[in-house]
């Protein structure tokens, strides 16, 4: 199964990338290789992880990282909504459904 951002949670993903980056070099490579083994996981059984916004957006948390990734299965892809930080505001991408 693929899956794909939507154009706002790409942004996101890529800030993320650039800020980790900032901190430390290899930092942002780290956090794409956990993001990546998220994205297999969720891939792998998306009806798997809990529904956390009815009826049907469900999340995952990155491994040693504060965000969790929003998704929705759709067909016979997963569509990346957010990657969220732990401490933003949860509701805060509703508005990209």
């Amino acid at each position: 199964m693929n899956y794909f951002f939507n154009p706002k949670a790409r942004a996101e993903h890529l800030e993320h990338v650039a800020y980790y980056q900032s901190q430390r070099h290899g930092l942002g490579a780290r956090y794409l290789t956990a993001f990546t083994a998220a994205m297999v996981n969720v891939c792998a059984a998306p009806q798997r992880y809990k529904i956390k916004f009815p009826p049907d957006i469900r999340q995952y948390q990155v491994a040693g990282f504060p965000y969790n990734i929003l998704y929705r299965h759709i067909g016979e892809e997963v569509e990346v909504l957010a990657v969220a930080p732990h401490r933003r505001c949860p509701d805060y991408w509703l508005e990209r459904l």
